[in-house]
């Protein structure tokens, strides 16, 4: 077995991804010889304990990450300022800070201002998950030949970036290294966009006639259900990446329009062709994601 990479990793949120690492450092030894966990609430921290997921949990996150060599933020983006500098005094020289939000300019804007001199700092983004959260969902397999994106910003210590590379690779991921601002227009349209478009028509069905919104429940074919398992996920942490990744989402949402826009005018005018090409550039793209075991 190899050795532990880190001495001490400090989780700052245990849902779904946070105790899906927790899982993986605790059923190997090769991540982290002590894990330590962090939540809002005594009530998760309660339960952390009782799956037996973390060596020992802290309430407050300053005491959390103190002495830790390698600190995970994993809570929704939209709380990484507060807890930055909730964590800045205690965080110990030499460690690298890390994360894993869906959305990195904003993470290097929040959150790298804080980071005191001599830690360092390694935005990433592991591109795996399911609709669950809450620590019990979590699960050793989860990053099983999944991407993890990096976005060090320029001038991060390499030796840091590479530990972090490591760490992911040791729970099963594959590493890629991206320019933050590349990262959250790629990641607008492959995932931000769906997650929208999935809220807004489930929505949509909810705010239908009861007796329809009824029929529409009853007899949901696989095309909606996949819309409601998506929808499934958590408000909180969707909200804030919808916010923090504004700009990017709000273009790939206007370039979607303007196509779903062509394809009505195709299906009022009876464009066959046109409705054709569409559906066989999606089956395309399909078939490339089973070919590269990402379906």
């Amino acid at each position: 077995m190899a050795e532990p990479l880190f001495r001490r990793l400090a989780l700052i949120g245990i849902g779904h991804i946070g105790s899906s690492v927790a899982r993986i450092a605790r059923e190997g030894g090769e991540i982290a010889a002590e894990v330590v966990a962090s939540a809002r609430t005594q009530k998760t921290l309660d339960r952390v304990m009782e799956l037996g997921i973390a060596d020992r949990v802290e309430r407050d996150p300053g005491r959390a990450v103190a002495g830790a060599d390698c600190v995970m933020l994993c809570a929704p983006v939209g709380t990484y300022a507060d807890l930055a500098a909730a964590i800045a005094p205690h965080l110990a020289p030499g460690a690298i800070l890390t994360d894993v939000g869906s959305t990195k300019q904003s993470v290097i804007r929040d959150v790298g201002p804080l980071v005191p001199e001599g830690v360092h700092f390694v935005p990433a983004h592991p591109l795996a998950g399911t609709e669950y959260s809450g620590p019990d969902s979590g699960f050793v397999s989860l990053f099983r030949d999944r991407w993890c994106l990096l976005t060090p910003p320029p001038g991060t210590d390499e030796d840091a970036v590479e530990r972090i590379a490591e760490l992911w690779r040791r729970c099963g991921a594959m590493i890629e290294r991206m320019e933050p601002n590349h990262h959250d227009r790629v990641l607008a349209i492959v995932s931000h966009l769906p997650h929208l478009i999935a809220f807004t028509i489930c929505g949509t069905a909810d705010d239908l006639a009861d007796e329809s919104r009824g029929q529409v429940l009853k007899f949901a074919a696989s095309g909606f259900r996949d819309f409601t398992r998506i929808a499934a996920s958590d408000p909180v942490m969707w909200r804030d990446i919808f916010l923090n990744n504004r700009e990017a989402l709000l273009e790939m949402l206007a370039r979607f329009l303007e196509d779903a826009q062509a394809m009505a005018r195709a299906v009022r005018w009876g464009d066959e062709r046109y409705i054709e090409d569409k559906v066989e550039r999606g089956r395309k793209i399909r078939r490339s994601l089973i070919e590269l075991r990402q379906a």
